[in-house]
């Protein structure tokens, strides 16, 4: 049998063949709220970089944030007051809710903690600084010098035909705030500025150091040679024909003499039915909203366990429960080899908190407590769980509470009545004697494990079993005239503890429950009639 080579290995291997020394970029501008579609780029570019570093690279792994970009427009989630910043450089524009020092900031504060959540520890720029620092000088004034040859490269790779007043840099205007509304009338190289008009009026010269940005196309190349970037992954629509990883290729080798980095494509995240994530549109959900429903390690998992070419449809409902098993039983499997490893490897990263609790039981669990974290803990310790690990058993809890508040159906959420519900009044007169006879064994036996529940229940229909028997008893019939479905018994425990039909998982349900409660409530439903 073929040996699987997880994907990040096989981009490390190639990307070793240009030498030993490497370091891996990426970045996002913080326009809006960074989503886990975002989090495809990063969580790919760590795998990358830790598949380097295991094949004995000297890898680095960078972040640059973009804060350098321009609002594009008021984004649906902004008020119509920001209007008067479009245009303006995110980083020099007023924080949505007034407590960050930036526009860009406000959405990059969360998005540096989920990195750390995530065990993702790169070096991080702001575009801003290093415009501001005069990291780019060089390449503006390489960039100017050479606007005609650019222009060219960008008109053959893109098909697109550059004005005639086209500038490779945006300057800032200084009256307006702008860098998308000015035209380069000149430059002086010795002096390092540019001179500028720009259509609110005003004219002026700017620095280079800080004056303004290049575009796009010419400031992702230009950041290649300017960091001694060697690998990156983007997204799907850089890489199409004349994108801008063609043209950033073009000049980055023909203007600047730099080797264009490996490129890594990703495909889009797709959100349930919605489509692509895009926080202009406001089809998204933030990295930081989804570690508060989801431990980190399953977030990597989404994505590691994808090769990067092909989309990944998530879907934070009931579907996400799904994605949460396939975790928990690859994560339970010690002796996984070769592959599985690998995506477990993958997966892990250094500071992440881990608990054996399922996912699915806590969902039980959290309920049954009603959200109440100390009784969370005894219910935990009930069940036969460690509770060493208490805060990585907390934060699971969280996870729970946070995904049945955000994202969970109605199917799955449910109250423990601490009256008799009224609806146990449909109970059926075998569901009453099932009830009965079910108390009298909780009573009898000492504590039970949610397999022993599970097993109970069933041996309801056993005729050997002294559950059969008791209810025969209490019914007056012998075993054999019983017709026992263990489908109404379990409808019976539902209909007793919960009000409804159906319920979690009967043996967790049950077992997260004390056992003196169960035994009163079942024995007080078998003669409940109003």
């Amino acid at each position: 049998m073929v040996e699987i080579t997880h994907w990040a290995d096989v981009m490390a291997e190639e990307i070793l063949r240009s030498g030993k020394k490497h370091l891996v970029a990426t970045g996002i501008t913080p326009s809006g709220h960074i989503h886990i579609g975002n989090m495809r780029e990063v969580v790919t570019a760590d795998a990358t970089y830790r598949a380097l570093l295991d094949q004995g690279a000297d890898a680095e792994i960078i972040y640059v944030a973009d804060t350098y970009d321009p609002l594009r427009k008021v984004y649906p989630f902004l008020d119509e007051s920001f209007a008067q910043h479009v245009g303006k450089p995110i980083s020099e524009i007023p924080c949505p809710c007034g407590e960050c020092y930036s526009y860009a900031e406000h959405f990059l504060k969360p998005f540096y903690k989920a990195l750390d959540r995530l065990g993702i520890h790169p070096k991080i720029y702001r575009a801003d600084e290093m415009y501001k620092q005069g990291m780019y000088v060089e390449s503006i004034k390489t960039a100017l010098l050479n606007r005609d040859k650019i222009a060219r490269i960008l008109q053959e790779h893109s098909g697109k035909e550059v004005t005639a007043d086209w500038s490779p840099f945006n300057p800032i205007c200084s009256k307006c705030g702008r860098l998308t509304t000015t035209k380069v009338t000149g430059f002086d190289i010795e002096a390092e500025t540019i001179d500028y008009a720009c259509s609110c009026g005003d004219c002026g010269t700017v620095s280079m150091t800080g004056g303004g940005k290049l575009t796009w196309r010419v400031d992702w190349p230009a950041r290649w040679g300017v960091l001694g970037v060697t690998a990156e992954p983007f997204g799907k629509d850089h890489a199409s024909k004349g994108g801008s990883y063609d043209t950033g290729k073009a000049i980055s080798e023909e203007i600047y003499g730099y080797k264009a980095p490996y490129p890594i494509v990703y495909e889009w995240i797709m959100l349930g039915t919605k489509g692509a994530m895009s926080s202009s549109s406001g089809v998204v959900v933030a990295i930081s909203d989804m570690l508060e429903v989801l431990p980190p390690e399953i977030l990597r998992y989404l994505i590691i366990r994808t090769k990067p070419e092909k989309h990944i449809r998530f879907d934070p409902s009931l579907p996400l429960l799904n994605l949460v098993e396939e975790y928990e039983k690859l994560s339970a499997n010690a002796e996984e080899s070769g592959y599985n490893k690998r995506l477990k490897e993958l997966s892990h990263a250094a500071g992440i908190c881990h608990t054996d609790i399922p996912f699915k039981h806590m969902i039980t669990i959290y309920q049954v407590a009603h959200g109440d974290l100390d009784k969370v803990m005894k219910i935990v310790e009930r069940s036969g769980y460690s509770t060493k690990n208490e805060k990585c058993i907390l934060e699971l809890a969280e996870n729970v509470g946070k995904w049945l508040e955000m994202y969970a159906p109605d199917m799955v959420k449910f109250s423990v009545k601490e009256e008799m519900p009224v609806q146990a009044a449909t109970l059926t007169d075998i569901q009453r004697a099932f009830l009965q006879a079910l108390a009298e064994e909780i009573e009898a036996a000492s504590e039970l494990t949610g397999e022993d529940y599970h097993n109970l229940v069933y041996s309801s229909q056993d005729k050997s079993s002294s559950l059969n028997a008791r209810m025969g008893r209490i019914m007056e019939m012998s075993s054999d005239d019983l017709e026992v479905k263990p489908t109404e018994m379990f409808k019976a425990i539902y209909l007793a503890v919960l009000g409804q039909q159906s319920g979690p998982k009967a043996g967790w349900f049950l077992s997260s429950m004390e056992k003196d409660f169960l035994a009163k409530r079942f024995s007080e439903a078998a003669s409940y009639r109003p």
